[in-house]
């Protein structure tokens, strides 16, 4: 049961209370489910940036000299795109827009603040990088395997999906700063900063 501002009482189910005070397990889930997120795009951005060893070494590291973008980009042979992508590989605004694009999103999305920005900048990103993979094709031009495993959905439309679908749920509110950082002037007035 719950009261209203007039005093009446009316039966709320207790999923719909939850929902709306962000104790539900769906809404826990969706925070879940953004910080792990959010921490992904951070964990790229750190790799790359210092060169963990893992997708990037130290050599390669981004402090050491490393572009973020030349090796990904130099290795597209495949789609229509092929020879626009390798040009840009190793540039240094497409190493700054790759890296601010990271660093940006994997803040915002693990404190759940401006999640339709993020979600919009980081759909961008990973359909940039679909296109670079072009899972369409099944070899590249010299014959060889594309190692495409669906020609459609791959990691990079789904995690422009869960951008897409924290922002539209407004996931940042809880375990996040989302309801402070809407409440702030400026995002109040401009709410597509939300």
């Amino acid at each position: 049961m719950a009261t209203t501002d007039s005093g009446h009482r009316h039966t709320v189910p207790a999923g719909d209370l939850n929902v709306h005070t962000g104790q539900s397990a769906g809404a826990k889930s969706l925070a879940v489910l953004r910080i792990a997120t959010g921490l992904l795009f951070l964990w790229a951005f750190a790799d790359k940036t210092f060169g963990f060893g893992y997708a990037t070494s130290s050599g390669n590291a981004w402090i050491n000299g490393g572009s973020p973008t030349k090796g990904f980009l130099s290795r597209v042979d495949v789609g229509p795109f092929a020879e626009t992508l390798r040009s840009w590989g190793g540039t240094w605004w497409a190493d700054w827009l790759f890296m601010a694009g990271l660093l940006g999103i994997g803040i915002a999305v693990t404190l759940g603040i401006a999640l339709r920005l993020s979600a919009i900048a980081g759909t961008v990103m990973m359909l940039l990088m679909w296109v670079a993979e072009w899972p369409l094709s099944r070899t590249t031009a010299a014959g060889e395997p594309t190692m495409s495993t669906n020609p459609v959905i791959d990691y990079h439309l789904v995690y422009a999906l869960v951008l897409i679908a924290l922002a539209a749920t407004a996931a940042g509110a809880t375990w996040g700063l989302g309801n402070l950082w809407s409440r702030m002037p400026f995002v109040d007035h401009n709410r597509w900063l939300r």
